[in-house]
């Protein structure tokens, strides 16, 4: 749940940041709730949204607008999540994305409750196990490629088929990682299923693209989420502190927001003409070599 002290700091600074802008002539009341409702009757299906980054997106995006449906199979935090934000605006639904009939489902229901869909955020995923390629177990390796590979197919198949019955303009934003440019990051399977994800988007997008709809991947960089904590029995802070000591960016820690953030920037009209793109949020960590450097402190 968000920490109410938090949220009202940040709309503090918002609204200061407006008045200022507004004072300045840079920014034309009119516009103003623009800004705050960015995401404003739009419907979102958000997979993963019980917990971590997908969570996270789910309260920004009703904070700008939305009514969102998210799915997941934390069935109790998924309720929980939903009643923290608002049932008006949020409602929750189970969905193992490696059944496609549930994911047809909740397509479906999120369609009959608000009557279109606008935005997919296939987010739902799976590390599987930390072994390395000399002991990779393919039963494990074949449940991460169902999560993260076929759940994601199906996601996409399913929402886009609803957004061209009601000729929606949509968005589909699906979940990536640093792991879908480099090795190393991640488990085998984790990192074949992130380079996956690319194809699909690309893929997705070739053929979308002539009904208005744009699909794009989102490729954070080490987020302290549930998932990666389990997976390696670390703290949150533990998590973040080996993330941040092979960062790139020094001076600050990615957070669930900071993703969050990207996925509203490519769910709402601000990114209206941008779509096949696997959109990097991790601190330039892919675009440098960290095994050796021209430059020295």
């Amino acid at each position: 749940m968000s920490n109410p002290r938090y949220v009202h700091l940040c709309l503090l600074d918002l609204l200061s940041l407006i008045n200022i802008a507004v004072a300045s002539q840079e920014l034309k009341p009119a516009n103003v709730c623009m800004l705050l409702s960015r995401l404003e009757g739009k419907v979102a299906l958000i997979t993963g949204g019980a917990s971590g980054i997908g969570e996270e997106t789910a309260r920004f995006f009703v904070q700008h607008g939305a009514l969102v449906v998210i799915v997941d199979v934390q069935d109790d935090l998924g309720n929980q999540v939903a009643a923290s934000i608002g049932l008006d605006k949020v409602s929750y639904r189970h969905c193992d994305v490696r059944e496609e009939k549930q994911v047809e489902e909740a397509v479906s229901f999120t369609v009959e409750k608000y009557g279109k869909l606008d935005i997919l955020f296939s987010n739902a995923g799976t590390l599987g196990s930390l072994t390395g390629i000399l002991e990779i177990d393919l039963d494990d390796f074949d449940n991460t490629i169902a999560t993260n590979v076929r759940g994601v197919a199906a996601t996409i198949k399913h929402a886009a088929r609803a957004m061209v019955a009601k000729n929606t303009r949509g968005s589909i934003i699906c979940t990536g990682s640093v792991s879908s440019f480099v090795g190393g990051t991640g488990p085998n399977g984790y990192t074949t299923s992130k380079h996956a994800i690319v194809g699909l988007v690309r893929g997705a997008c070739s053929e979308l693209g002539a009904h208005g709809i744009r699909v794009n991947c989102v490729s954070p960089y080490g987020v302290a989420t549930p998932l990666a904590c389990r997976a390696y029995n670390f703290e949150p802070s533990q998590v973040e502190a080996n993330s941040y000591s092979a960062s790139n960016l020094k001076g600050i820690v990615l957070k669930a927001r900071h993703v969050a953030e990207t996925v509203l920037f490519l769910a709402s009209d601000e990114s209206a003409y941008i779509s096949g793109q696997n959109l990097a949020v991790d601190g330039g960590f892919t675009v440098v070599t960290h095994s050796l450097s021209t430059f020295t402190d």
